[in-house]
């Protein structure tokens, strides 16, 4: 392999860089707690779906030239990317003693060249073209011919980095697992960790959004309303449950992923773990599918109709991560729509059809909740002066407009119910169905109470998620599956 166009991005001779070793450091998982190819990707799949879909076609003349062919479309702003601190504050201080660093990366150039340029501390760059993919062997032969063999000092993270290290001098490891570290100091007992890993199995429930699944809870409803309390509809319920709540979080995921660069502007969602680089944005690749194929599995001993519902919700949701969601209403639409397929997961589950009247209160109760959720955004961006929201369709002074919707639609969720109590649909249900009067009472105390709080700026969150956690919402569905039972 001629690797002399590579070795002349240092711009000087191999024989005459340096004195001492240099330091070369990795890219990718290394100085920056992402990786390159992954947020350019996702983010032209964001801004150009059918751009990204093309690029593909290049992975069959290798993974160089599907690099190169990301990076000519997609534009990253790096000043966002979540660097190592610690290993940075490190480099810096080496640069002040005199040392040369370099920074190697199987990233495409036009990348690398770009970092190096904005951090200022680098000597040269490696990194990958169109034809050569800087990684493993590739990598340690090209430092080897700049450098010399044992020449260099190099800083990974990754099983891959083994090759180089081989022909190091020196071995430092970042941000790098347990196994991996177990296996390089076997081999190479004179490594150091620069930087170690501190990602654990909390971080890994943040991913999954595990608090979400309450959401999900709302599949229990259609069997709770049709009365049916048996075991076998418990046992459907609870495995629907698990379905929905895996596919939930493998959407979660992949939102996380094709939102990281709009997730790390927002003053909370830049915490979460793919944003923040607290977990390792390759690993949401082998979620995905994994979460998905758990779901379907525990799906296939649930009616046919329910593995539909679970389908047409993940159509529906990427449909939403890609496009939907940067759509003004139509985005507070779809998420009510995904709100209402999970009480239609629930009577599939059960085999249990819906009733008009349920189906009608649903879609102006979550359309309200959507809207809130969207009013809440705008407020916490007016608090902290971040101006427009990014990747959305919303504007702040649509605020009063917003939550003027989100008032109309949880009234008109109130209305419904207090019709449906009386229409003749009630009869065969309950005895005492003059006893369901509290629960619209309730409704409106619950929703008009929702409806401030957001405008006082202190719905910090999704509206399901704060009820699951507010006592006073808890009060209020206690209160409500009372008299619902009473009146039976």
């Amino acid at each position: 392999m001629d690797t002399t166009n590579l070795v002349d991005e240092i711009g000087k001779s191999p024989s005459t860089v340096f004195d001492g070793r240099p330091l070369v450091v990795d890219l990718d998982g290394t100085l920056i707690l992402t990786d390159m190819l992954i947020e350019s990707f996702f983010a032209l799949v964001t801004d150009r779906p059918r751009d990204a879909a093309k690029t593909l076609w290049h992975l069959r003349y290798g993974k160089a030239l599907f690099k190169a062919e990301v990076a000519e479309r997609a534009r990253l702003d790096l000043r966002t990317l979540p660097f190592n601190e610690e290993l940075l504050a490190w480099l810096k201080e080496e640069k002040i003693k005199g040392r040369q660093i370099y920074l190697a990366s199987a990233a495409n150039k036009s990348y690398v060249q770009a970092m190096a340029e904005h951090l200022t501390l680098f000597d040269g760059i490696f990194a990958s073209d169109s034809t050569t993919n800087l990684s493993g062997a590739t990598k340690a032969e090209v430092l080897c011919h700049a450098f010399g063999r044992g020449n260099f000092d190099y800083v990974g993270n990754a099983a891959i980095d083994l090759e180089v290290w081989k022909e190091a001098g020196g071995v430092f490891l970042v941000n790098a697992g347990t196994g991996l570290t177990k296996t390089v100091f076997s081999r190479f007992p004179q490594a150091k960790v620069i930087v170690p890993r501190t990602t654990g199995w909390r971080d890994y429930l943040r991913v999954l959004r595990v608090h979400q699944w309450l959401k999900n809870l709302l599949i229990f409803v259609p069997a709770f309303t049709a009365h049916r309390f048996d075991g076998i509809a418990a046992l459907a319920c609870l495995a629907a449950f698990f379905s929905f709540s895996l596919c939930a979080s493998s959407v979660y995921v992949l939102n996380d992923l094709l939102d990281l660069r709009n997730d790390r502007t927002h003053p909370t969602k830049r915490l979460r773990p793919f944003a923040s680089g607290k977990v390792d944005v390759w690993n949401g690749l082998f979620l995905l599918p994994i979460l998905m194929f758990s779901a379907m599995l525990i799906g296939l001993i649930l009616p046919w109709r329910f593995l539909g519902v679970l389908c047409g919700y993940y159509a529906a949701t990427m449909a939403y991560s890609i496009y939907l969601k940067r759509k003004t209403t139509l985005d507070v639409v779809t998420l009510a729509c995904l709100y209402g397929a999970r009480l239609l997961a629930g009577g599939a589950a059960v085999s249990v059809p819906l009733s008009p009247w349920l189906l009608t209160f649903s879609i102006f109760l979550f359309l309200s909740l959507a809207l809130v959720k969207r009013s809440s955004e705008l407020m916490e961006r007016i608090a902290a002066h971040a101006g427009n929201p990014a990747g959305r369709g919303y504007r702040l002074d649509d605020l009063p407009v917003l939550q003027t919707l989100a008032a109309a639609n949880g009234n008109v969720a109130v209305l419904t119910f207090i019709l449906y109590v009386n229409s003749p649909a009630v009869a065969p249900l309950y005895s005492h169905p003059l006893r369901l009067w509290i629960i619209p009472v309730i409704l409106l105390y619950w929703i008009s109470r929702v409806l401030i709080l957001t405008h006082r700026g202190e719905m910090r969150e999704d509206p399901v998620l704060f009820a699951a956690r507010d006592r006073i919402s808890w009060i209020c569905v206690a209160l409500m599956a009372l008299a619902a039972v009473v009146s039976i």
